[in-house]
């Protein structure tokens, strides 16, 4: 079967929008750039980060190398979106770039794998730490079906939101991002504040013996980098973002420099109060850490913090991920249906639907962990190809973009082959080599549908 063709010029009636106006401001824009990436990674990650590099110096330096490489890749995306600032975001980049077939798996990848995979683990996080809040343990029966099931009910309400319209979900994302960064820096403030002077820091030794190696460290940075991600999902409403050639750049290089920075911080702040063994243990790390400072107040801080931070994410994601499905169908890649905008709130409201549903239907058949690997794994592939995508642009004689990436070619490359990388890490790595196998498997059988379906004919 072939899929019908979509055009923004027309739809099946006439007073039908086709087009998703621009309503994005700048502070709305870096909103969307934090309050998509701070999710659970910062309050989870840790711990597992610990375990594989157990000493103060490697455990800040992945850290840190992994804000280098989201650096490198918002730069480079900074030039790209501001030069495309078009709904799909890396859809969009990839097209351009390398052509119809890998923006396919892309659009194809984020439907069946990406999006529902980040959809359902930030949801499940957020039922998690609610359910906690409640008194209820979640790890024993029937307490973590409970947890599914509230994700699901929270995918709803917020897909919801999103379809109501862009601006109650951008004002939904300006007030938990404040709040979630505001948090954050209370638990920094308290840590150097109260925790450091009485225990003098727990940096030393810096690395002690058999605390850092290749792989472990690899291992490590594909956690940092779950944490990190998001730092692009700006570039997927780039069609409704207002003055997109200046908002675009600004909003992706501030909103991915106060990443790093509260990163870098909360983890000084941890080593600050709990030593690398007590983070090995810690679920929650900054549960531990307020727990220690303030007692039980401090907790009730953080498990606020956690929830505000995982909802403003799902929040986030449903906001930017169904642009993905809608410039898809715009674009002839997908059931024109999928292209409707609302004609009342002027939202993708089917892009939006579809992705909730497919986000309902993974977290109840999936664990957090699961979810994660999924989403990283299925992820590098397409980063390599959105920001290499720089390199056939650039060729292109009327490219004109408002910034320019600084360091070039070195910026992208530094992304790129970090992120290839990891990818041939995980490859090679017996506990998630038939993971990855599985997930290239999956965008691999994007091929064949793609031939006998969209691929069968071209765009007129």
């Amino acid at each position: 079967m072939t899929l019908p063709n979509a055009s923004s010029s027309a739809t099946s009636s006439a007073s039908v929008p086709t087009e998703l106006p621009r309503q994005l401001g700048l502070w709305s824009a870096i909103a969307v750039v934090i309050g998509t990436t701070i999710g659970s990674g910062i309050f989870r990650s840790p711990a597992g980060i610990a375990d594989k590099l157990p000493g103060p110096l490697p455990m800040l330096t992945v850290w840190a190398v992994g804000g280098i490489f989201a650096l490198c890749g918002a730069l480079t995306l900074a030039e790209v979106a501001g030069a495309i600032p078009k709904t799909g975001g890396y859809f969009v980049f990839i097209k351009e770039g390398w052509g119809r077939l890998p923006a396919f798996l892309y659009g194809w990848t984020e439907l069946v794998i990406i999006r529902a995979a980040a959809l359902g683990g930030i949801s499940l996080t957020f039922a998690e730490y609610l359910l906690r809040a409640f008194g209820l343990d979640t790890a024993v029966a029937p307490n973590d079906s409970y947890a599914h099931w509230t994700a699901a009910v929270a995918l709803g309400l917020m897909a919801t939101v999103n379809i109501v319209g862009l601006k109650w979900g951008a004002l939904v994302q300006n007030v938990t991002t404040v709040a979630k960064y505001g948090g954050l820096l209370v638990i920094v403030g308290l840590a150097l504040a109260l925790g450091l002077p009485k225990t003098g820091g727990h940096f030393t030794p810096a690395a002690p013996a058999g605390s850092f190696s290749v792989s472990a460290f690899g291992l490590a940075l594909v956690s940092v980098l779950w944490a990190y991600d998001g730092w692009g999902d700006l570039t997927k409403v780039g069609g409704e973002v207002a003055d997109p050639r200046r908002t675009i750049p600004r909003a992706i290089i501030i909103g991915t420099l106060a990443i790093i920075l509260i990163y870098l911080l909360a983890n000084v702040a941890y080593l600050s109060v709990l030593t690398v063994d007590e983070i090995r243990g810690a679920r929650l790390v900054a549960a531990d850490v307020a727990q220690k400072l303030i007692g039980p107040v401090g907790v009730t801080l953080v498990s606020i913090t956690v929830l505000l931070s995982t909802f403003g994410s799902v929040n986030g994601s449903l906001l930017t991920g169904p642009r993905i499905f809608f410039a898809m169908a715009d674009d002839g890649l997908f059931f024109k249906q999928v292209a409707k905008v609302h004609p009342k709130y002027q939202t993708p409201y089917v892009a939006i639907t579809l992705a909730a549903t497919i986000g309902i239907a993974f977290v109840l058949l999936r664990s957090f962990e699961q979810l994660a690997d999924i989403f990283v794994t299925a992820s590098l592939v397409f980063y390599i190809l959105s920001v290499g995508a720089i390199f056939r642009l650039r060729q292109r004689p009327d490219w004109d973009p408002p910034m320019r990436v600084p360091l070039y070619p070195i910026t992208p490359l530094l992304f790129c082959g970090a992120t290839l990388f990891l990818l041939v890490n995980s490859l090679l790595d017996p506990g998630t080599r038939w993971g990855t196998v599985g997930v290239l498997g999956v965008i691999a059988a994007g091929i064949p549908v793609y031939y006998l379906t969209v691929g069968r004919t071209r765009r007129r």
